[in-house]
């Protein structure tokens, strides 16, 4: 194993120290795991809190600053933050309207984030909570609720920053995470494994000749395993379950292209190629586009493509918005 490492099991605490040494212009520690946005509490402004293991940067710390979150809490590599950081984040940017917590469903993440919730709760926060579930060859349609949160999570967290910085209630900020939420479809492929640090090996291993389809963030392996191909006839097959899942076809809609960490933009633009042509195809109009390594897997070789059908609202919130995070700006 050859990585920029120093002990495996001071990854997290030394990355940590960096990223916020880095970005002490937008951010600023409030505890041993979570962070906060410079200015927060902003009074009146709902507050967002995300958060999930280390290893998928931008996600999640990469999206705390103006637009996006005004908090997170770090886990380990791939290993759901305890509840405390959780509060931390949630007292630190409680500026009297409320918090919500978005978050990918895993079930870690779930326990903690709802300990934590129970915690503000009692301590006069009002907290709600929308769990992402975008995969969709995780669970059969009809269990959408076992369904993972994977690349989605930066279009839908998009439109929660834009939604908050409305100073909209904490009602209609869940509500239009929500929708968001409920109007994303994702799918993914990847191309190899990646190494946890403190394991060591790759969490499975691939043939040279083989690729991974529908597989998860944590190095979960995917639904199927085929014949490495032409990039074209594999987002073919991607494009053809989100687009069965989900009514698309005439719709505006947002659209990401988004590596997994271990993939050259060149090879992400000829996957963007290939997802307009299917689009143009199917008279789905994409009003926001953007193609990059936004939730990754370490170095994970892949790609997933995520769809987010656009109403009125939708539309307007990703379109408009002004976001200046840590790695992520739109001006």
């Amino acid at each position: 194993m050859k990585k920029l490492i120093n002990d495996p099991f001071d990854v997290v605490d030394e990355m940590f120290e960096g990223f916020i040494s880095a970005n002490d212009h937008i951010i600023k520690p409030v505890g041993k795991r979570s962070i906060a946005r410079l200015e927060s509490p902003i009074a009146g402004k709902v507050g967002i809190v995300v958060g999930g293991g280390s290893g998928h940067l931008p996600a999640f710390a990469g999206y705390v600053g103006k637009g996006m979150a005004d908090g997170a809490a770090f886990g380990n590599i791939f290993a759901s933050p305890p509840s405390k950081p959780v509060v931390e984040a949630t007292v630190a940017v409680n500026g009297g309207a409320g918090v919500m917590y978005t978050y990918g469903n895993y079930q870690g993440d779930c326990i903690n984030f709802d300990k934590a919730q129970d915690q503000c709760r009692e301590m006069g926060i009002p907290v709600q909570s929308v769990v992402l579930n975008d995969d969709v060859l995780s669970a059969p349609k009809d269990q959408a609720s076992k369904r993972r949160g994977i690349g989605g999570l930066f279009l839908v967290w998009h439109v929660a920053g834009a939604k908050a910085e409305q100073m909209a209630s904490l009602d209609e900020v869940v509500a239009a995470t929500q929708k968001a939420n409920n109007n994303t479809r994702t799918v993914g492929v990847g191309l190899s494994s990646c190494i946890v640090p403190a394991n060591g090996q790759p969490t499975f291993s691939l043939a040279d000749d083989e690729m991974e389809i529908g597989l998860g963030i944590h190095g979960e392996p995917g639904v199927k395993r085929v014949k490495a191909r032409g990039i074209d006839s594999v987002i073919d097959e991607i494009m053809e379950s989100i687009l069965a899942d989900l009514d698309y076809k005439g719709s505006d809609v947002a659209l990401l292209v988004n590596g997994l960490g271990g993939s050259p933009a060149e090879e992400l633009y000829v996957v963007y190629r290939r997802v307009k042509q299917i689009c143009d195809a199917n008279k789905i109009n994409i009003r926001f586009k953007h193609v990059g390594e936004q939730v990754t897997a370490l170095e994970m070789a892949g790609v997933s493509v995520s769809l987010m059908r656009l109403d009125t609202e939708l539309h307007d919130l990703i379109t408009n918005a002004v976001v200046d995070t840590c790695m992520y700006k739109k001006l």
